[in-house]
């Protein structure tokens, strides 16, 4: 598939995660959305590494840039707070039908992390609008993050935007890296994952899913069991559960996309 133009967008629901399309971030010098400020429990931003990152990248940020603290999207998802994700999906739309955004790429869904799979319900609310209201929308592409890197699987290859990096493009994304200090736990963890030739290669793959994720992740996904865990530590208070939190996310988003007609 043909490189994107530069009209491109990345959104993504941490700082950080446009490392794994980092090749992408220098290439295309994208629109960058990222929808929390990756504080977690600590409360310390990490929005700055992913300032810096993308100002050496040459691409700009999004309207939606470290909108919500870690802890607000997880209240806000516990809550049942419907009409903020509506809003962003109304902002994230407008911003991609005014910037003329034709290609854009985020988060995969995955069952790790109910933040990332809530953004990427985010990005297809939002392109989903834009086609309605204007009869055509972006090509929407995702890539994993908790999943390994490199080429996609044999079935999505000739329909995927595949990049693979030269020897200098590969050092820049290594040590980009290496210098998002922030993160030198989950990428020294990668990194015994896989050699870091597996980096090499970003496969951004056609998103073929809408708003109903059954059958996409394991039910009950990974982040329940590990926040089963996190309660009996002591660390919070309510587990989130994918059927009681995330699916009427979905569904609000669905009706909402159904009333634009």
């Amino acid at each position: 598939m043909h490189f994107p133009s530069s009209r491109t967008a990345i959104v993504v629901a941490h700082p950080g995660h446009e490392l794994r399309v980092h090749g992408l971030l220098c290439a295309a010098r994208p629109r960058l959305f990222v929808l929390t400020d990756g504080s977690g429990r600590s409360g310390a931003s990490r929005l700055g590494f992913t300032t810096a990152l993308l100002e050496a990248a040459g691409g700009v940020a999004g309207p939606i840039y470290g909108r919500l603290t870690d802890a607000q999207a997880y209240a806000a998802i516990l809550e049942g707070e419907f009409h903020r994700w509506i809003a962003l999906v109304e902002e994230l739309a407008a911003a991609l039908e005014e910037d003329r955004i034709d290609c854009v790429a985020g988060d995969a869904v995955e069952g790790f992390n109910p933040t990332h799979d809530l953004c990427r319900l985010l990005i297809n609310a939002a392109v989903e609008l834009v086609r309605r209201r204007t009869g055509a929308a972006p090509r929407n592409f995702d890539f994993p993050l908790d999943g390994p890197p490199g080429p996609c699987g044999e079935s999505l290859l000739p329909r995927a935007l595949t990049l693979r990096l030269d020897d200098d493009a590969l050092a820049r994304k290594m040590r980009a890296a290496r210098a998002y200090t922030a993160l030198t736990g989950e990428v020294d963890a990668a990194l015994r994952d896989h050699p870091q030739e597996a980096f090499r290669v970003e496969c951004l793959r056609p998103v073929e899913y809408a708003l109903d994720l059954d059958g996409l992740i394991d039910d009950p996904p990974f982040y329940e069991t590990h926040g089963e865990r996190q309660v009996a530590a002591g660390h919070y208070d309510r587990v989130l559960r994918y059927r009681q939190h995330i699916v009427p996310i979905a569904a609000a988003l669905r009706a909402r996309i159904a009333a634009e007609g």
